[in-house]
């Protein structure tokens, strides 16, 4: 069996004279949880749909586990979809609705229950199975699809914005439950959200998408800490993206002042520098770092935010709330814990 659980090779999706995705070529890992993430109109629901066979490509090859499927129709793909609704049948009980499937691909009706039964109960929906899904909260409806997807025994599941019918909290718990599901099994997947937290706590890669292209393809870490350019970095998280100068390994100058910290290796010159809010260090004034000037500050909880006023531009920073309190019009010095000199954007 391939290592490899989907490949795109320059596979291109054209609407008339507009490319929704534009020679997108990549190779997906079996057993991995991939997440397509960009924002809207970058061409990343138009990938998951030619993954599942929704859309067939104007130009190039798709393949999963090996197979050419560039032509093939939806239900010859052995691919299941958890759709952004959900999509449950809501005058089919719970049972009923996940062994559907089964029934429609020609099972007995007595093998189909028992499979959908033991799929309830690998995704913890024991009992539930005579409930209809308006009588279900929005996580166990969220389950009920899964099992529903699950139950064919497809060999990639994919995702369409699943958690954005929930509220933040359950939002959390939901995620927590798919990644755990999806090492249990060893599922491919393949997951589409415009969260970027959502998409740093679930993957095992990140394929962030810009104009039907890929912009930058990695480990989450690999995204958040070595993006590839000034989009990455500010889309991947919060970043203050501010022009400087590159003096030499881990020197940098801003707003016309030398500051020695933490980077990666970058010619010198001057360059676009993205520093990550929790990344800066605030001191009192005359410590070593950027002065700076509090302009608003603001208490949540765990974290304190501060937008801070200095001679290379306004800084967001983020501190944990442990740490010492200023407040607006506190002067304040900025030390440069980790920054980030970028590529030009392609």
């Amino acid at each position: 069996m391939s290592d490899v659980s989907i490949t795109f090779d320059r596979v291109t999706k054209a609407f008339g004279a507009f490319r929704a995705v534009d020679e997108v070529s990549f190779a997906l890992p079996r057993g991995a949880l991939v997440t397509l993430l960009g924002p809207s109109g970058c061409g990343k629901t138009t990938t998951l749909r030619l993954v599942a066979g929704l859309e067939l490509p104007t130009g190039g090859r798709i393949e999963i586990e090996g197979k050419d499927v560039t032509a093939l129709a939806a239900a010859e793909r052995k691919i299941a979809m958890v759709f952004q609704s959900y999509a449950l049948f809501p005058h089919m009980n719970v049972l009923e609705n996940v062994s559907y499937g089964l029934l429609v691909n020609g099972a007995r009706k007595a093998s189909a229950e028992s499979e959908a039964l033991a799929m309830l109960k690998t995704l913890g929906l024991d009992g539930l199975g005579q409930r209809l899904p308006s009588e279900l909260s929005g996580g166990q409806q969220q389950r009920v699809a899964v099992a529903r997807a699950l139950v064919l025994r497809p060999k990639v599941l994919l995702f369409d914005e699943p958690l954005s019918n929930l509220d933040a909290r359950l939002r959390r718990r939901v995620r927590e439950d798919i990644r755990d599901l999806q090492k249990k099994l060893d599922l491919s997947v393949v997951y589409v959200t415009h969260d970027q937290q959502e998409a740093l706590a679930v993957s095992d890669l990140v394929c962030v998408m810009r104009a039907g292209k890929i912009a930058q393809m990695g480990t989450p870490n690999a995204l958040y800490e070595d993006p590839a350019d000034a989009f990455i970095a500010d889309f991947m998280g919060e970043a203050n993206v501010i022009q400087g100068e590159v003096l030499g390994p881990n020197r940098i100058a801003l707003g016309g002042i030398a500051l020695d910290t933490v980077m990666r290796a970058h010619p010198p010159g001057a360059a676009q520098i993205a520093v990550r809010p929790e990344s800066i260090l605030l001191q009192p004034e005359g410590s070593p770092g950027l002065p700076g000037r509090i302009q608003r500050a603001a208490f949540l909880g765990q974290t304190r935010e501060y937008e801070i006023q200095t001679p290379a531009g306004e800084l967001f920073v983020v501190t944990p709330a442990a740490s010492p309190a200023f407040a607006p019009g506190d002067a304040v010095s900025c030390a440069m814990q980790r920054v980030i000199p970028l590529r030009p954007a392609a």
